[in-house]
C-alpha cells in the first residue's frame, strides 16, 4: 500500500505521544512492505526531505507570513495570545505547503501514486482534506483526542477543523473504546469509527535489557538511591493529573518518609509543580527533570522505578502506561471520563496488573500507591501480568496489521469495490 501520511510531529521533532506513535507505526508499515511518505512540521533546521528508517519524510520550511496570515484568523483565534496566533498560522502554513508538495509536485512531476491519505488530529487535518479534494483518494482521519476533551470547552475553530476532517474522511480511527464513545457523544458518525489501540515495542521495552548494577547507578545519579521510587512521565498539563499526584504525596510520605516521586516531562505546569513542591515541603521527596530525554534514558527511568502512576483526568489512550507495563511495572491510572488507561489496566482476576483510581482525589491516588509500596510480591506479580498483556495485545505488529485493515476498508468504501492495494 502507498500511504501519504500527514502528521504534525515526527523525528527529530517530538511534542508528545503522537510523535512516538507516528515514528513506531510508520516504521512498522515499512517492515510490512508498504510505502510511507510523511509530511511533518519543520523546526527550522530539519532536512526538508530525507529517508528515516525507510520512511520518506517531507518537512516544508516555513516563512514568516504573519502580516498576511493574520487576516485569515477567524472567530476565537483572534482572541488567542500572540504565541497562540503565531502557532495557528504556522500550522496552516505547514499544512498548505505539505499538501501543495504532494498535489503539485510528487504526483504530477515525480509520477507518484498513492492509495490512501492519512491525517492525525486537527494539526494535520487541513493537509489531508486538501489532498483528498485534489487527488480524489481515500482519506482516513485519526482522532487521538478532541478539543472538547483536552480543554473542556476550547476553541470553536479547532472543533470546526476536526468536524470538517471527520466529514471528509472515509473512515475515522481512534485509540480506545472510551474515545469512540466520546466521539459518538459529540455527534460523530458511529458507522465511520474504528478502534485501534496504540502499541509498544516489547523487544526495546524489556526490563531484562538493564542489569541491576546499571539501574542502581542510574538511581543514585538521579538522587533516588535505594528509596521507594514512584514515576510519572508525560506532558506537564492539567489533563495529566500531575497536580493531584503531588497532592497525594504528603499522605504517601507519612507512611514512607523516604519515598521519591520522579517527574519527567515538559509543559505549562512546570511553575505550578515547583510551587506545589515547596508549599507542601516536598523538596526531599520530589525529583523533577523538566526536559525531553532520549528514548534510551527514558527506558532507564521505567526500569528504575517501583511503581508508575498516571492519574490522567482525560486520556484517550496513554502510551506511557503501555511502556511501563512492557517494562514490567505495576501501574496506578486515572479511570474517570474518557480513559483508554482503563482498557489497558486489568484490575480484577489472575491477570490484574494495576489499579484504577479517581484522578481528582489525592487520597484515592495515595491509597492504591501505598498498597503497592507495601507489597513487593504484589508489585512483581502485577508487573509480570502487565508485560504479558502487552505481548498479547499491544505490540506494534498487531497495531500495524489492524490499522492497515482499516485503510484497506477505507479504500474499498471510497471506490465501492474491493481494494487493489499495491505493496512496495
Amino acid at each position: 500500500m502507498r500511504i501519504a501520511y500527514f502528521v504534525d510531529e515526527f523525528p527529530p521533532f517530538f511534542r508528545g505521544g503522537l510523535g512516538t506513535y507516528a515514528m513506531e507505526i510508520t516504521r512498522q508499515f515499512v517492515r510490512g512492505g508498504h510505502t510511507v511518505t510523511v509530511f511533518s512540521r519543520n523546526n527550522g533546521s530539519d532536512p526538508t526531505r530525507d529517508i528515516w528508517e525507510g520512511v520518506e519524510v517531507h518537512r516544508p520550511l516555513l516563512m514568516d507570513m504573519s502580516d498576511v496570515l493574520s487576516i485569515l484568523n477567524q472567530g476565537d483565534v483572534r482572541r488567542w495570545d500572540e504565541g497562540g496566533q503565531r502557532f495557528y498560522q504556522e500550522t496552516l502554513l505547514y499544512n498548505f505547503l505539505s499538501a501543495s508538495k504532494l498535489v503539485n509536485n510528487l504526483v504530477p512531476l515525480e509520477k507518484r501514486a498513492f492509495d490512501v491519505i492519512i491525517s492525525h488530529d486537527w494539526l494535520s487535518a487541513p493537509g489531508g482534506i486538501v489532498a483528498k479534494r485534489n487527488l480524489s483518494r481515500p482519506f482516513v482521519f485519526h482522532f487521538h483526542s478532541t478539543e472538547e476533551g483536552r480543554t473542556s470547552d476550547g476553541s470553536e475553530t479547532v472543533k470546526q477543523i476536526e468536524r470538517l476532517a471527520a466529514e471528509h474522511a472515509d473512515l475515522i480511527v481512534t485509540v480506545s473504546y472510551a474515545m469512540r464513545d466520546e466521539l459518538i457523544r459529540l455527534g460523530y458518525q458511529e458507522a465511520k469509527i474504528r478502534v485501534v489501540y496504540n502499541g509498544v515495542d516489547p523487544r526495546k521495552y524489556d526490563p531484562e535489557r538493564f542489569p541491576e548494577e546499571e539501574i542502581s547507578r542510574f538511581r543514585n545519579a538521579m538522587g533516588a538511591g535505594d528509596d521507594p521510587m514512584i514515576f510519572f512521565i508525560g506532558r506537564l498539563t492539567w489533563v495529566k493529573g500531575i497536580d493531584m499526584l503531588l497532592m497525594a504525596m504528603p499522605t504517601i510520605v507519612r507512611e514512607f518518609p523516604e519515598a521519591k516521586l520522579v517527574i519527567l516531562g515538559k509543559g505549562d505546569m512546570e511553575p505550578l509543580i515547583t510551587h506545589i513542591i515547596y508549599s507542601l515541603h516536598l523538596e526531599k521527596n520530589v525529583i523533577t527533570n523538566f526536559s525531553y530525554v532520549s528514548e534510551e534514558e527514558r527506558l532507564k527511568y521505567y526500569a528504575a522505578c517501583d511503581i508508575a502512576v498516571f492519574p490522567s483526568k482525560y486520556e484517550p489512550f496513554g502510551i506511557v502506561c503501555t511502556e511501563a507495563m512492557a517494562m514490567g511495572k505495576p501501574v496506578v491510572v486515572g479511570a474517570r471520563g474518557t480513559s483508554g488507561l482503563r482498557e489497558q489496566v486489568v484490575v480484577t482476576g489472575p491477570g490484574q496488573n494495576g489499579f484504577h483510581i479517581n484522578p481528582f482525589d489525592p487520597e484515592d491516588i495515595a491509597k492504591f500507591t501505598l498498597l503497592l509500596l507495601n507489597d513487593r510480591d504484589l508489585r512483581r506479580r502485577f508487573g509480570a501480568n502487565g508485560r504479558r498483556r502487552v505481548l498479547e495485545q499491544f505490540t506494534w505488529e498487531k497495531v500495524s496489521d489492524a490499522t492497515i485493515k482499516v485503510y484497506e476498508e477505507a479504500i474499498e468504501r471510497h471506490h465501492g469495490r474491493a481494494p487493489e492495494v499495491v505493496a512496495g
